[in-house]
This record gives structure tokens, C-alpha cells and sequence, in this order.
């Protein structure tokens, strides 16, 4: 089991290619990845995209790839003669406007002129950057993922305390619905006495009909049964590689709704105390669901 919220950081040098790749994830419903690459590099992104979706299956992910280029070519700069020559003629003709004709027209007040001199636009290889850019990006993913597996990892071990606990209340909730029957006989006698004040006899055979039919409505072993069943499926996904978040939070709905039965069925006040006991559990479970993959 995966948490979704980690972050990464790597950096790699190949020859005269320097690769800084940055990666954070957070919840989300869905895969969302949210790259940031230099607008040169731009043609590899969708293979970026492609390493980060083999590794993540749910959440945002927010990639920032920051890439150094030492080589000639990406060192290299040209010249904008004809933006430089106009400038320098307007400047011939302001001299001329000045009769200031003995002075010379420095060089670097040509080059200071924005546009005159500016940073080549190399042809990239990308075939030939994406080596160093995948393996950079790839040991990022590795350990944002090793990342998020130590986060599962606790995640999976509160799970486990909080569903053991669950289950120890559903031992307590069974064995406070046993002898329904009698409670509801019980019940019936007191209320028939109070209301006739022992003026009338109590008919047992209907007393007794009466509690049968009290306890069939407030039978929850079916509902014990399946909240069962839940945990087991909760342990079984919790231990699968695949990711599990969705399939949790389903399950989570399925034991709110056999809890809200046993708390609507039973007349136990017991019982329904150990009901909102654990649904209260069960919200802090929710929490945490919602950080799982």
C-alpha cells in the first residue's frame, strides 16, 4: 500500500548535460501530472509523462525538470548585423546632427543594444539528451516511490490497530445481542404492567409471540457476518500490489452502512453506544483512505 504525498529530488551530470529533476505528489481522485520543462526540451514530455504514469497510478504529480547545457553549442552566440547596423548609422547620423564627427562610436555601446547579440538556438538531438534526462527522472520516480511505500507502510499499521479494535467491538456488540429474546419478553411484561397497572393478567403464548417477532426485527447477525467479511477483504487489499485507495473507500462505505442498520435495528443501548464507537473509528479510517493510492 502506497501513500500519495511524497516528494524527490535528483540530480545528474553526463558529460556537458546537467539534469536537476524535482518531484512532488499529492492527493487527488485521479493521475494528474503537471510537468515543468524548459521550452527546448519541450518534445520530450510526453515521454516523461509515460515514465510517471508507470510508477504512479493515482494522485498530482508536479514535475520540475531544470536542464544545463555546457556544450559549444549551447554556449555558443550570434550576431545581429543588420539590427547592429542600424544602429550604428542612427548614431553616424547623430553625430552628424551634432557636428560631432572626431568621435568614434565604441563597440560596447553597440553591444549593449538588446537583440545585437544574443544566445544561438542549437538543433538539439533529443534522441541523444534523453538518456541522461530518463535516467535522472527515473531515479527521482524510484525514490518518490520508496517514499511513498514507508508512508503506506504506516498508514497500513494504523489501519491494522484500528481494525483490530473494530473487530473487538463487534465481539462486544454479538455478545450484547444474544438473548434478545428474553430482553424482549422481559420488556413486554414491564411494559403491559405498567400500563395496566397489574389490573390484567399477562397472556404468556402472546408475550411470547410478541418478543419472538421484536427480536426477529432487531436480528443483526447477518450484518455481523458481512462487517466480518469487510475486514477480511480490507486486510486483502491493504496486502495487494495493486492500488487499492478507490476499493477501500468503497469498503468503508459498505461498513458505514451494516453499522447505521445495526444501529437502527437494535433497541440494546449498549449496543448502540458500541455502534457510534466505531463509526467514529471508521471516520478516522476515512481520513487516512483518502492519502492511500
Amino acid at each position: 500500500m502506497k501513500s500519495m504525498t511524497a516528494f524527490s529530488r535528483v540530480e545528474h551530470t553526463h558529460e556537458q548535460l546537467s539534469v536537476e529533476t524535482e518531484i512532488r505528489s499529492y492527493n487527488s481522485r485521479y493521475l494528474d501530472i503537471t510537468p515543468r520543462i524548459p521550452q527546448e526540451y519541450l518534445p520530450l514530455e510526453d515521454r516523461i509523462r509515460g515514465l510517471i504514469s508507470e510508477k504512479v497510478a493515482r494522485g498530482r504529480v508536479e514535475l520540475k525538470l531544470r536542464i544545463s547545457d555546457d556544450s559549444e553549442e549551447a554556449c555558443a552566440f550570434e550576431i545581429n548585423e543588420a539590427r547592429a547596423t542600424a544602429y550604428h548609422d542612427a548614431l553616424v547620423r547623430l553625430q552628424k546632427i551634432f557636428d560631432d564627427m572626431e568621435g568614434k562610436i565604441p563597440l560596447d555601446l553597440l553591444a549593449r543594444v538588446g537583440g545585437v547579440i544574443r544566445p544561438a538556438e542549437p538543433d538539439r538531438d533529443m534522441e541523444a539528451c534523453w538518456p541522461p534526462i530518463a535516467a535522472c527522472v527515473t531515479e527521482a520516480l524510484n525514490n518518490l516511490d520508496k517514499m511513498r511505500k514507508t508512508e503506506g507502510d504506516f498508514i497500513a499499521k494504523d489501519f491494522t490497530a484500528r481494525l483490530d479494535a473494530i473487530e473487538n467491538w463487534l465481539c462486544q456488540i454479538e455478545k450484547a445481542s444474544d438473548g434478545l429474546l428474553l430482553y424482549y419478553q422481559e420488556r413486554l411484561k414491564e411494559r403491559v404492567a405498567a400500563l395496566t397497572k397489574g389490573m390484567t393478567e399477562i397472556d404468556p403464548g402472546r408475550i411470547a409471540q410478541e418478543a419472538a417477532f421484536l427480536a426477529d426485527k432487531s436480528d443483526i447477525s447477518e450484518e455481523i457476518i458481512r462487517v466480518r467479511s469487510h475486514i477480511g477483504q480490507f486486510h486483502t487489499i491493504m496486502a495487494s500490489e495493486e492500488s487499492g485507495g478507490r476499493k477501500l473507500n468503497f469498503l468503508l462505505q459498505e461498513f458505514n452502512r451494516e453499522f447505521n442498520t445495526m444501529g437502527s435495528k437494535t433497541g440494546n443501548a449498549n449496543v448502540s453506544h458500541l455502534v457510534v464507537t466505531v463509526k467514529s473509528e471508521l471516520e478516522k479510517i476515512r481520513e487516512q483512505v483518502q492519502n492511500v493510492e
